[in-house]
């Protein structure tokens, strides 16, 4: 099952500033993951290509890096995820800029029941927390923060039982549950709404390339 799922938030800051989020990335000072709320991202090295991490049962090596401006993780695990995910800056004029995550892959074996029923509610709700990160770094607000569904309560719920899930106090966590949330997860494409994210499955989407950033 080929899944192209994509998040963005055109945000009010240049390029260096929001590049800047980017690269600070499994970081004591992370300011664009939401660690506080969801496994934080840790890596065996600083933030380069070549190393080797993920945040809880998610695992990935980081394939290139480009700082402040692109950075693309390879998969490991869990079984059956097969392809990459990655954060990119995108210029949009001198005083905003586009930062959009993409996750590309194939999803086989077990993971293509684990990605719609699991995997995907949890990833779209862990990402509409980070770009609120990036928001409230670049603006100093949130306009629309994310809130989660009963759905990704209920696994997370789950999940806590097992110590998945960081409890450490987060700026953000007041920001995760009390407002409506902009994306939608189908089965199919969604459109887009302007300087908020989607989330898109789409089977025959291709992933964005090097060459675009």
């Amino acid at each position: 099952m080929q899944v192209c799922n994509v998040h963005e938030r055109l945000l009010p800051a240049t390029r260096a500033e929001v590049g800047a989020l980017l690269d600070s990335l499994s970081c004591e000072d992370d300011r664009l993951w939401p660690h506080g709320t969801w496994p934080a991202m840790r890596f065996d090295r600083p933030l380069a290509e070549g190393a080797a991490g993920g945040h809880g049962p998610v695992r990935y090596t980081v394939a290139a890096h480009v700082p402040a401006t692109w950075v693309r993780f390879t998969f490991t695990g869990p079984r059956g995820f097969d392809g990459f995910h990655e954060f990119a800056a995108f210029a949009v004029d001198a005083r905003h800029t586009l930062l959009r995550h993409t996750l590309a892959m194939r999803a086989r074996g077990p993971a293509r029941l684990g990605w719609p029923l699991v995997w995907r509610p949890l990833h779209d709700a862990c990402l509409q927390d980070a770009l609120d990160r990036a928001e409230l770094a670049c603006a100093g607000t949130v306009t629309r923060p994310a809130r989660h569904s009963p759905y990704v309560r209920a696994l997370r719920a789950l999940a806590d039982r097992g110590g998945r899930y960081s409890s450490d106090a987060d700026p953000l966590r007041r920001y995760s549950s009390d407002a409506p949330q902009a994306v939608t997860s189908t089965g199919s494409p969604t459109a887009s709404v302007p300087g908020r994210s989607t989330a898109n499955l789409a089977p025959n989407a291709t992933p964005p390339s090097a060459a675009r950033r």
